[in-house]
C-alpha cells in the first residue's frame, strides 16, 4: 500500500502524453478498465496488474453505448471520490477520468461491429450491448497502448468478446480474465448489488448456489446438457430468482451450447433478482 497522491488525467491528448513519458522508460503498462463503483473485484484486478507491470491505468468512465435505453444508465452509482481514494490505497500510477464528449465527440459515427461470440445469451438479452462493450474497450486499449488488460471472470462473455476482438483485429494488448471475487456468502461481487434488499441479496445466492451443485451433479457422471440446464433453471426458480434469463452449458471458447459435456466448458446463469439483474458463471476444466 502507499499513501503517494493519485495521478488523475481527463484528456485523450494528456493521457498520450503521459504514456508517451512511460514508454520512453521501456515499462510494461497494466491496464484495468472499469466504470467505477469499485469493489473487491476491480480492486483484485488492480493487484494483478500491480504484479506484473511497471504502470498501472485504471479508467473509470461509464461507457452510455453499452445501456439500452430501458436499463439503468443514469441511476448507475458514481462514488468517484471513494473509487479515487480505493486506488490511491492500492498505490495505482494514473486513472484516466474521460467524460463522453472526450471518448464520443459529437460528431462520432464509428462503432465496432462484435465478434459471433457476442450473438448469444448476453447479446440476446441485451443486442446492442457489446457493440457498445466493444467499442469502448478497443478505444480505451488504443488510448493507454497498454501490454496488458484484466477483466473479471464475472462478466465471462465479455472477456470472450474482448479477447475475440484483439485476436480479430490483430491488436497487441493481452487481455488476461481474473477470477470472481465473491462475498462470503457467495455472491458474485456486482456494483449493482446495492440495489438489493436484505430479502433479495439472501435470494440472490442461489445463483452461485445452483452453479455449485450443478458442477457437483456434473462430477458426479451427468453428462447430458438439456438435463443439466434444466436442473439449473429449476434451482434458480426454487431459489426465488424473479425471472431466469438463461441457465446454460456452453463451450468455453465459443459459447456454443453442449448437448453433452465436454471439456473446457463453462455454467453461465442469468437471472432477475427483483429489479436487478445478476449473472454469475463456473468452469469446467
Amino acid at each position: 500500500m502507499t499513501s503517494k497522491q493519485i495521478q488523475t488525467i481527463r484528456t485523450r491528448d494528456d493521457l498520450f502524453r503521459m504514456i508517451s513519458q512511460i514508454r520512453q522508460k521501456r515499462s510494461t503498462i497494466g491496464f484495468v478498465p472499469t466504470m467505477g463503483a469499485l469493489h473487491e473485484g476491480h480492486l483484485s484486478l488492480v493487484r494483478e496488474s500491480k504484479q506484473q507491470c511497471d504502470f498501472t491505468v485504471v479508467s473509470i468512465f461509464v461507457n452510455p453505448t453499452q445501456f439500452s435505453p430501458d436499463e439503468d444508465l443514469d441511476q448507475y452509482p458514481r462514488p468517484l471520490d471513494n473509487d479515487l481514494q480505493l486506488l490511491q490505497q492500492e498505490g495505482v500510477d494514473l486513472v484516466f477520468l474521460p467524460d463522453n464528449q472526450e471518448l464520443y465527440p459529437a460528431d462520432c459515427s464509428t462503432s465496432i461491429k462484435p465478434p459471433l461470440v457476442a450473438g448469444k445469451l448476453e447479446g440476446e438479452s441485451r443486442p446492442t450491448h457489446f457493440a457498445g462493450v466493444a467499442t469502448v474497450v478497443l478505444k480505451l486499449l488504443n488510448l493507454t497502448q497498454c501490454d496488458i488488460a484484466y477483466f473479471g471472470q464475472k462478466d465471462y462473455q465479455q472477456v470472450k468478446v474482448v479477447q475475440h476482438l484483439v485476436r480479430d483485429l490483430n491488436h497487441p494488448s493481452k487481455i488476461v480474465m481474473c477470477p470472481i471475487a465473491r462475498a462470503e456468502d457467495g455472491l458474485a461481487l456486482s456494483s449493482r448489488n446495492i440495489y438489493l434488499s436484505a430479502e433479495e441479496r439472501q435470494i440472490a445466492t442461489c445463483l452461485n448456489r445452483t452453479l455449485q451443485e450443478t458442477m457437483q451433479m456434473i462430477a458426479e457422471g451427468e453428462t447430458d446438457g438439456r438435463a443439466i440446464m434444466a436442473h439449473m433453471t429449476q434451482a434458480l426458480i426454487e431459489g426465488g430468482v424473479t425471472e431466469t434469463d438463461y441457465a446454460v452449458i456452453a463451450d468455453a471458447e465459443s459459447l456454443e451450447f453442449l448437448e453433452q459435456v465436454s471439456r473446457p466448458a463453462v455454467l453461465l446463469v442469468a437471472a432477475m433478482v427483483g429489479e436487478t439483474r445478476l449473472i454469475d458463471n463456473c468452469l469446467i476444466t
